[in-house]
């Protein structure tokens, strides 16, 4: 049942109204009324108005609270498509130093470091967020970069090319 319905039903029933009753002072359809209980529908406009006023709830609350539910959700998807781009330069930013056909011993070195002080930057900022929701939020294309050279190198390759060790201590760290 969505908040909507929900606090109709509460707010009907401590009122100690039928939902014919309720349909009769709202002068709505009491099968509009069944539907927007049964969560079959979401009352809008005319209808929340009309409810609202016949069991005097302020329909402002539910219209914040719709709103913040938007917002949310926009806020999650914006969200989840930084920490998609956010995985795809880490990984790349590894995979370049390591990788790389002129990469010298200073460039792994480098992969090293940073492949310890990029996730440690990241534990510092998200203290707290549990260990497993950090490596499924910020190491996930670690570990997808990890599988990738194992299948496209081959293990013994993958090992040689320090890969597998910067990103095994990318993970380890977070």
């Amino acid at each position: 049942m969505n908040h909507i319905a929900k606090k109709i039903f509460e707010t009907r029933k401590s009122r100690g109204l039928s939902q014919e009753d309720l349909a009769e002072l709202s002068k709505v359809n009491l099968r509009t009324i069944q539907r927007i209980e049964n969560n079959e529908n979401e009352p809008r406009g005319k209808t929340l108005n009309l409810v609202c006023n016949a069991i005097e709830i302020h329909i402002e609350d539910f219209q914040s609270q719709y709103s913040t539910l938007k917002v949310k959700k926009h806020e999650s998807a914006i969200n989840n498509i930084f920490l998609v781009v956010l995985n795809i330069i880490l990984v790349c930013i590894t995979n370049y130093l390591v990788l790389d056909t002129e990469s010298n011993i200073n460039s792994k070195i480098g992969a090293f470091l940073l492949s310890f002080f990029i996730p440690m930057f990241i534990t510092y900022k998200t203290q707290n967020l549990s260990g497993t929701d950090r490596i499924i939020k910020f190491g996930s294309g670690y570990i997808l970069d990890l599988l990738m050279a194992f299948i496209i190198l081959g293990i013994p390759q993958a090992i040689a090319t320090t890969l597998t060790p910067c990103l095994l201590l990318s993970v380890a760290t977070l």
